[in-house]
């Protein structure tokens, strides 16, 4: 049987599991951050004096994030690396003037992984099964060039064997070691950068689990989509979107693009350095409502961006058991405490869900499959506890046949289980 490595490499967070024998444990990593068995998809680089000239200080994780705070305007960051994959117009990113791919990213990342892990790290994995969304993120993604990189970046390491398996897929051969009986079983897996649909029917024959793929579906919308729509509706009004200034004898809209940086945190670092951010400040003076842009540029120049999206974050939680719920981000002054409802938020979100249902409505007509033939639907990943997506699935299928858990782990546990299966071709994606 082999000994497998099962790799959930998320646009948000990255777990890893080990399946030896039929039993899977979560890796631990210990960083200075502390010691977790998942890490936030993240990197950081520094220079550091202590290790040489051209030597630089790379963290991964929360202590990637940690450096980044405590570093400001030192530190280049980078996070949801995955969005990257299947995009063939990101060549490449400068990092204190050397040039990395999308495969040296990934590199990076596992070798911080493999060092935070340390003694944990196994030393004779057969195979490395690697999740990847049925749709990648981003405009026109290239799933087989995602793949390539992927393959690319992993091969470095020396794994005998690398695969490929959907990450709604490993979720469900997780969520099926449970099962009593044959199931036909949907899984909504909702990630950071995507949500993802399987329908697959699962049987017991000879004692062993078999599944037979039925259909498959996605869409490039998720959490991370979600907290923009918060920042976009409470914060960004307040710092100046949708106000007015003044150039010679007309009034004109401030550039609405100034604000696309707040769809990632990380992005208010980095606009700081930019021409735009430059222009922004000019704009003060001819504004007629300078005070919020003076906001903007004070949030911007004082890194501000992880406390706000740990503060969106929260509402956005908060959201989920209550109907109302404070949004607080002492940096706005008074502006930045007020109470958020739920039916606001599902307003805000309005479209995005549309998206999620419509990629559900996609499985079940390009199948065949009535609502009534599915006998359990299985939801994964944090965004399936928002009660409008939640809603999605109530109003279609019983709740007793809806169930969720492991929210984090399933997929990595799902992938190394199918890695030690004689028949692992039957799961992987070609």
């Amino acid at each position: 049987m082999a000994q497998a490595l099962g790799f959930d490499f998320g646009t948000t967070n990255t777990v890893l599991a080990m399946a030896d024998g039929g039993a899977t444990r979560s890796m631990a990593f210990t960083s200075t951050e502390g010691t977790a068995d998942s890490m936030r998809t993240a990197l950081s680089f520094m220079k550091d004096a202590q290790l040489g000239a051209s030597a630089l200080k790379v963290e991964a994780g929360h202590a990637a994030i940690r450096q980044f705070i405590d570093n400001p305007g030192e530190c280049r960051f980078l996070q949801s690396i995955k969005t990257f994959a299947a995009s063939a117009l990101f060549q490449g990113t400068l990092i204190f003037a050397k040039r990395h791919n999308f495969e040296d990213l990934m590199e990076i990342f596992v070798r911080r992984l493999r060092n935070y892990a340390g003694d944990h790290w196994p030393s004779d994995v057969s195979r490395i099964v690697t999740g990847r969304p049925v749709h990648f993120a981003g405009a026109s993604p290239d799933p087989a060039l995602a793949t390539e990189r992927y393959n690319e970046a992993l091969s470095r390491f020396g794994f005998p064997e690398i695969h490929y398996v959907y990450e709604p897929v490993a979720a469900a051969f997780y969520f099926a070691q449970n099962l009593k009986q044959d199931a036909t079983v949907l899984v909504a897996d909702f990630g950071g950068g995507t949500t993802d649909y399987s329908l697959i029917r699962f049987e017991t024959v000879a004692g062993r689990l078999t599944a037979t793929p039925i259909g498959h579906s996605g869409v490039g919308v998720a959490g991370d989509h979600f907290d923009y729509r918060m920042i976009d509706n409470i914060v960004a009004p307040l710092i100046g979107k949708g106000s007015h200034f003044k150039s010679f004898d007309k009034i004109l809209e401030v550039p609405s693009n100034y604000y696309s940086s707040f769809g990632r945190w990380n992005q208010l670092s980095i606009f700081k350095t930019t021409r735009e951010f430059e222009d922004l400040k000019k704009l003060v003076r001819t504004s007629l409502e300078p005070e919020k842009l003076e906001i903007f540029i004070d949030l911007i120049d004082h890194d501000e961006g992880y406390p706000l999206y740990q503060a969106v974050s929260a509402t956005k939680m908060a959201l989920s058991a209550a109907e109302e719920a404070p949004f607080d981000f002492a940096p706005l002054g008074r502006s930045g405490h007020r109470s958020i409802k739920r039916s606001d938020f599902e307003g805000w979100i309005a479209d995005d869900l549309a998206r999620i249902e419509g990629a559900l409505d996609d499985v079940l007509d390009k199948t065949e499959t009535k609502p009534s033939e599915i006998d359990k639907v299985f939801l994964t990943g944090g965004t399936s506890f928002v009660p409008a997506v939640r809603r999605i699935f109530t109003e279609r299928f019983e709740r007793d046949r809806i169930e969720s858990g492991g929210e984090l782990l399933s997929i990595a546990h799902g992938l190394a289980l199918i890695g030690e299966r004689d028949d692992i071709a039957q799961w992987t994606v070609q």
